[in-house]
């Protein structure tokens, strides 16, 4: 072999290693080769920065409340992040090329999927809301299973994570759902990451603990539901309203951290209340999710689910980016969430 054709193979392993690099966050750790201390590394993981990501979107004065780092050893730590984190400008054109790469999770329905464009995004936040019965925890259950998936069937080849606020997830639906794919029941349960949050603030510690797993494995789905039940039982009355409205923006900016880190699928549940008012008397009374601004402008897509007649369900997109409003029905069977059979 001449020395050209070697050369000419190092260039082209180079580059393999270089596209295999670029996919997926850079573990902290690389923070090490660009002049940060290991101490210091080891500091910003146990904090619950895992990847060089996590560092560059943390705002300085978040660093310099971390024990042990100095106002000095921040900019130098910030400076390193900004040299392997793009945080500057791009063309529309090359981030419309990314975005043509952005992996859709299917629902289980075709109807459904068609008026999502595809299914759930991965990479933002997207919230259901409706009452009791309208499907929302069981539309998680077969996430949880289409995101295992091989990418042509829909899927997302990823692990899923459930953070767990009412009580309701149920394995046995899972196994019911893998039927229906033809997928290994065992395989799929372990493919699920279960924690049961029992109140906000452990709720909010959950996402640290969520960072550390994502850096580990690859992760395509991460679903809380409710996002909101705990958080209308810690806190309490309008005394507490502006508490309550802080505590749950801090952890929906978490959850998008961790959406635009490691480019998962984030699936949030919300509930409803009624709102009695005047015109309740003559058309019944009204829903409304509950969070308020901060939890319409913290999700990328919002879809409200109602029930329909016996098994049917509706699903309404009433925000997106990019998607127009519509409605779609689908069914719940025992093989989770379905088109529906007229």
């Amino acid at each position: 072999m001449t020395t050209m054709e070697q050369r000419s193979n190092q260039n082209t392993v180079q580059q393999q290693d270089d596209e295999e690099t670029q996919h997926g966050p850079f573990p902290v750790e690389q923070l090490q080769a660009a002049g940060i201390a290991s101490v210091d590394v080891k500091k910003l993981r146990d904090a619950g920065l895992c990847t060089v990501e996590g560092v560059a979107y943390t705002p300085r004065k978040d660093l310099l409340q971390i024990k042990g780092i100095s106002d000095a050893k921040v900019d130098k730590i910030v400076e390193a992040a900004s040299k392997l984190v793009p945080l500057g400008f791009t063309s529309a054109s090359q981030l419309h090329a990314q975005r043509q790469e952005i992996i859709q999770i299917t629902s289980g329905s075709r109807e459904l999927d068609k008026v999502l464009e595809g299914g759930i995004e991965t990479g933002s936040i997207t919230e259901l809301y409706g009452e009791f019965r309208s499907g929302k925890t069981q539309l998680c259950h077969t996430l949880c299973v289409t995101c295992q998936l091989p990418m042509d069937q829909g899927g997302g080849e990823g692990k899923a994570m459930y953070i767990d606020a009412e009580g309701t997830f149920r394995p046995q639906r899972l196994l019911q759902i893998a039927d229906r794919f033809g997928l290994n029941g065992a395989d799929v349960l372990e493919n699920v990451a279960y924690a049961r949050a029992y109140n906000t603030d452990h709720q909010s510690r959950l996402l640290l603990e969520a960072a550390s797993m994502m850096v580990e494995t690859r992760f395509a789905l991460m679903i809380v539901d409710s996002a909101t039940a705990l958080y209308r039982t810690d806190f309490s009355g309008r005394g507490e309203l502006s508490a309550r409205q802080m505590h749950l923006a801090k952890f929906l900016r978490s959850l998008q951290k961790l959406a635009d880190e490691f480019g998962v699928a984030v699936v949030i549940t919300n509930q409803v209340v009624a709102q009695v008012d005047g015109s309740a008397l003559f058309a019944g009374p009204q829903f409304k999710p509950i969070g308020g601004n901060i939890m319409a402008h913290a999700t990328t897509t919002r879809l409200a689910l109602r029930k329909g007649r016996a098994e049917e369900r509706i699903c309404k997109v009433i925000s997106s980016p990019c998607l127009p409003e519509a409605e779609a029905r689908f069914q719940i069977s025992t093989e989770g969430v379905t088109d529906c059979k007229d």
